[in-house]
């Protein structure tokens, strides 16, 4: 039986424990895109689990979506996610940056050079999103081309490299959660009629070379991916293909010896088993919103060999230490998720704060 608190070996690394900081936007990126001032002690404070996987950063200007969220693709940014790097690793972490292009899920007030979405068909998601002039409807995005997808593949692949020069461990390709990839993955986003759409094998080739590319570029131990199957986020339906996609797609991805993949799981519990059946590598599991008492249950029962949180691995910077001693948790106050100063982003008391205070 698997226990959290074991050390594992990950792609290249080998990990003090089991427990992994799920990624979580926090909208506190300056406007440039080069992190924030508060990131470095952020992610040093939250460096006792065994990995850390940071908020989703943009591979390019056309990848950004949201306000006030970080890149990785000028030296500015280069040299702020260095800092924070040094940091999680001066604490005994380990840290893969996740490379997440919105796709279509973007407002052209949000982004370096105003422009609309790019997506695999030009079909709005049906939804707002948050600018500087409050909520506003994401207009229809530009159907990228043929070779503009080629380009987006080769955007991700010098992201990763510069992931690598900043320092971090490796990189996890955002896959999920109704952002491009899934775009094109999904039958209600995708309606293309060239090499990257219509069938399974099609729809999936997007993210197998994605995932392709970034491996040549820094090494399959340094490179993962984030799956989220079933999804119906933003109007994402991958229909009644979606679980053949993914037993296709995840068997694929398999033959290039990834790190691991993270599954963001949206409660099918026959494909997750099937998932598990096909991918022989490393395996993070991510149930949204399971409780503390279940915490350790998927790594015990052998249906994950890690498991990441969110919010509690937000609001406690020793959250590794509290699951241990069974200590209570701090709870995660909304209010801070996204934008604003410190205050419920990098003030979470740890135990010994709290004692003290």
């Amino acid at each position: 039986m698997k226990t959290l608190f074991e050390s594992v070996r990950v792609g290249r690394y080998t990990l003090q424990n089991r427990l992994v900081m799920a990624p979580m936007t926090r909208s506190r990126a300056q406007f440039d895109g080069t992190p924030g001032e508060l990131a470095q002690a952020y992610y040093a404070q939250r460096a006792s689990v065994g990995l850390i996987v940071t908020e989703g950063t943009q591979p390019s200007a056309d990848g950004q979506g949201y306000l006030s969220t970080p890149g990785i693709y000028t030296d500015a940014h280069v040299a702020g996610w260095k800092t924070i790097a040094d940091a999680v690793h001066g604490q005994g972490g380990r840290l893969f940056i996740q490379l997440m292009h919105a796709g279509r899920m973007s407002h052209p007030d949000n982004t370096p050079h105003h422009r609309a979405g790019v997506a695999p068909s030009a079909i709005a998601p049906g939804t707002g999103m948050f600018t500087a002039k409050g909520m506003q409807d994401i207009p229809v995005p530009r159907a990228l081309s043929t070779e503009e997808v080629r380009q987006t593949v080769r955007d991700f692949a010098f992201a990763a490299r510069r992931v690598i020069e900043a320092g971090a461990d490796g990189v996890e390709i955002h896959g999920a959660n109704a952002y491009l990839i899934q775009q094109f993955l999904a039958s209600s986003a995708n309606t293309r009629d060239d090499e990257y759409g219509g069938s399974i094998e099609n729809r999936a080739r997007f993210a197998i070379e994605v995932a392709t590319a970034i491996a040549r570029e820094i090494g399959a131990d340094r490179t993962a991916i984030r799956l989220s199957p079933s999804t119906t986020l933003w109007g994402i339906d991958e229909g009644e293909q979606g679980p053949a996609l993914y037993r296709y797609l995840v068997a694929e991805l398999d033959k290039l010896g990834l790190a691991y993949l993270h599954i963001a799981h949206q409660g099918n519990e026959a494909l997750l088993a099937e998932i598990r059946e096909r991918w022989t590598g490393t395996l993070i599991l991510n149930r949204a919103g399971r409780p503390r008492e279940q915490v350790g249950a998927d790594a015990a029962a052998g249906i994950a060999d890690l498991e990441a949180y969110g919010t509690m691995v937000l609001a406690n910077p020793d959250f590794v230490e509290r699951i241990k001693t069974n200590a209570p948790m701090n709870e995660a106050r909304r209010e801070g998720f996204f934008g604003g100063t410190a205050q419920f982003y990098t003030d979470y008391p740890t135990l010994n704060e709290a004692v003290v205070g």
